[in-house]
């Protein structure tokens, strides 16, 4: 039998509805999961047992008189670092961070804790969320519970982490370039960028949004009914849509699903990726869909404009802090920006307008298609050690062509595993919907969560 900490939140909602399991007994369980795990993922951060405990005893209270407060009452949940929570520190995955407590909850952690969410730990992330792996100054280096000399991923390192090696079933991320889907794709679960605006945020930013990592596609729906209610501040935010997150059937028959091996630029496609990923596409044309193969759209004078822009961006962010701080921040970080110092305004401008042209460009290359899947990485994941695949500051982008695109068209996009390398580690599927078919994304996923198989068991020598 599975430990209760390895048990979906819709199966846990169930059992504490029929009184087969207690929030209490689940925290436990978790709490336990994570003592021994942690040693060896360095997942997550500010773990709080007293008052988890509390709240578990709490929602317990409620489900015995059957009156739980929401859909999530009792079930565990982690929140990333970059995401405030009232009375943590955040100090951005960085060493040169501010430790002063936050005064409220961000929006996704505000609507986890007023349904009922036992928030119980938060989960690592690199310098600033600037890296896709575990690397960080702040924090213990992060690790890929399938193997822990691989990377996690990042910038949801930890959440990544937690969510394969049976943290409780919840997880939250954000995204700004694949910082949800990668490590979702190098930790074999399930992770959803929503479209932009669909799940509020603050402070919200182009390109950035905050989503669910789990283990099944079901559990994110669960957590999208909550994440997707309204907040005034987000100023970016959708205009609140009432969606039935729980309504995952598609009939497949006619779906024009369009197949991307190509991202256009940055390191070549790994074979057993791409063997992977050719297999997905035969699972959905053998269920009636019409598969076609796209060349790309996005190039390198787009990735190489974005970068330019990033760093311009993250050189002002950096020069706000005390002078006396930045040489905390991590070494490969501080040489990264370092070109930005001699960039024009017009190279900023230039770089800028790289995502107008995505946004452009993509939107007339999706139109034919209700879905395009792809690998969400080229390659596997990488040793831990390193701050990415190349792990040069110059480029340090080449493995997000398949990724970034999507949050500049401001599309909804999730990872889901189709497959293992030879070495065990997981592999990666893409799934791109049409902007805020956010529920498309869920249900195309689900049929292809329920076409691959049976996957291997999670990760458990702890």
């Amino acid at each position: 039998m599975n430990a209760l900490c390895d048990l979906s939140a819709t199966e846990l909602v169930q059992q504490f509805s029929s009184g087969g399991a207690s929030p209490v007994d689940v925290i436990e369980s978790v709490f336990r999961r994570m003592d021994a795990a942690e040693p060896h993922l360095c997942a997550a951060w500010l773990p709080d047992y007293d008052a988890a405990l509390a709240a578990a005893r709490a929602s317990e209270a409620r489900w015995r008189q059957k009156a739980p407060i929401g859909a999530l009452d009792g079930v565990p949940v982690t929140i990333k670092e970059m995401i405030a929570t009232k009375g943590a520190p955040k100090p951005l995955g960085t060493a040169a961070g501010d430790m002063t407590p936050q005064a409220e909850d961000a929006p996704p952690a505000a609507r986890l804790r007023e349904a009922g969410a036992i928030l119980f730990a938060k989960t690592t992330n690199p310098d600033f969320g600037m890296l896709s792996s575990g690397l960080s100054s702040f924090h213990k280096l992060a690790r890929n519970p399938w193997d822990v000399s691989r990377t996690p991923g990042g910038s949801s390192a930890g959440a990544a982490a937690a969510a394969a090696a049976g943290y409780g079933p919840l997880h939250l991320g954000t995204d700004i370039g694949g910082s949800i889907r990668l490590p979702a794709g190098w930790c074999g679960i399930y992770g959803l960028k929503p479209s932009l605006g669909r799940v509020p945020i603050n402070p919200p930013y182009i390109g950035r949004v905050a989503g669910p990592m789990t283990r099944t596609v079901a559990d994110t729906a669960l957590m999208m009914g909550v994440l997707s209610l309204p907040d005034t501040r987000d100023y970016m935010s959708l205009p609140f849509e009432s969606i039935d997150w729980s309504n995952l059937n598609i009939d497949l028959k006619g779906v024009k699903i369009g197949l991307q091996m190509d991202a256009g630029c940055g390191i070549p496609l790994d074979p057993e990726v791409a063997n992977a990923v050719e297999q997905a596409a035969i699972l959905f044309q053998d269920a009636g869909a019409t598969i076609k193969r796209v060349a790309p759209f996005f190039t390198a004078d787009m990735l190489n404009g974005l970068d330019r822009f990033w760093r311009a961006r993250f050189l002002d962010e950096m020069q706000a802090l005390p002078a006396e701080r930045h040489h905390l921040i991590l070494p490969y970080i501080r040489e990264w920006v370092e070109p930005a110092r001699s960039y024009s305004g017009q190279e900023v401008y230039t770089g800028f307008n790289q995502i107008m042209l995505m946004r452009a460009l993509g939107q007339k290359w999706f139109a034919p298609f209700q879905f395009v899947i792809s690998p969400t990485s080229p390659v596997p994941a990488f040793p831990a050690e390193l701050a990415s695949p190349l792990h040069d500051p110059a480029r340090p982008f080449e493995h997000i062509g398949f990724t970034v695109a999507w949050n500049m068209t401001e599309q909804p996009a999730a990872s889901i595993n189709c497959g293992f390398t030879s070495e065990g580690l997981p592999i990666g599927l893409q799934i791109v919907g049409r902007r805020f078919d956010d529920i498309g994304v869920l249900k195309l996923s689900q049929a292809f969560e329920t076409m691959r198989g049976e996957q291997r068991p999670w990760p458990s020598n702890w």
